[in-house]
């Protein structure tokens, strides 16, 4: 129950105390838009580093040296819990934009944070806004921007590895040849989803599985890329469940 009340607290402060920061971003974006996103980055990759804290979450984080600091990328995620950017953000090296839910912007404040990191928000009822949105991704990927992406479209709250991946998810490499970064995440459901609404401390483990370039795949793999990806998470997946 504290750290389910300390987290809250917290976040509700900071997005009411980062209004000012906020502002002086929006004028220090109008002169140099890669400064303004660079501290995005940093300020609220710290607030998340303070939930997960007070969380009390406990990481296990392997190949993150398969994650090139030089170009965009898209980062493909399996996807349990809302911790799940609250964990991955923080160790992108470079402006990267979460695809969110399109009801994520009424909330007020973070919405703000999120526009600022180049987040897209996705309206699951509108084909037409959905491609929209990806070829929104692909122009921020070509201009150095990484997007992270959760393919299965919602939060698996099944006994499945995974659920089904959306192919249209992949466009953004296919239109981009960016390397595609599998992310597993294990046990993150156990922090909150599986005793809302209390928060619990638990151990993770986060793996960044080798790049996948598009280009260097067979017409098959190619064609079928949101299964050869899928494959390597749920491998993956059930390798790291147990640890």
């Amino acid at each position: 129950m504290i750290r389910s009340i300390l987290t809250v607290l917290f976040v509700a402060v900071f997005l009411v105390l980062s209004l000012p920061i906020q502002l002086v971003l929006l004028l220090v974006g109008k002169f140099n838009p890669w400064a303004k996103k660079t501290v995005s980055l940093a300020i609220v990759s710290w607030a998340f580093n303070v939930v997960q804290f007070l969380s009390g979450v406990k990481k296990t984080v392997i190949g993150e040296e398969n994650v090139p600091k030089d170009k965009a990328v898209l980062y493909v995620g399996n996807h349990r819990s809302i911790f799940d950017i609250v964990i991955a953000y923080p160790r992108v090296p470079r402006p990267t934009g979460f695809i969110s839910k399109k009801e994520v912007l009424k909330v007020p404040l973070l919405n703000i944070w999120m526009i600022y990191m180049d987040c897209l928000f996705l309206d699951r009822s509108d084909l037409k806004k959905g491609l929209e949105m990806i070829l929104s991704a692909i122009d921020k990927v070509k201009n150095g921007i990484s997007i992270f992406i959760y393919p299965e479209g919602t939060r698996n709250k099944t006994d499945e590895p995974l659920g089904e991946f959306h192919k249209g998810s992949f466009k953004i490499a296919q239109r981009t040849d960016c390397p595609i970064i599998p992310v597993v995440i294990n046990h993150s459901d156990e922090i909150l989803e599986k005793h809302v609404p209390f928060i619990k401390s638990t151990h993770i483990t986060l793996e960044y599985c080798k790049p996948v370039i598009m280009s260097e795949l067979s017409k098959e793999d190619q064609k079928n890329i949101d299964q050869y990806v899928k494959k390597i998470i749920e491998e993956t997946y059930l390798k790291n469940q147990n640890k």
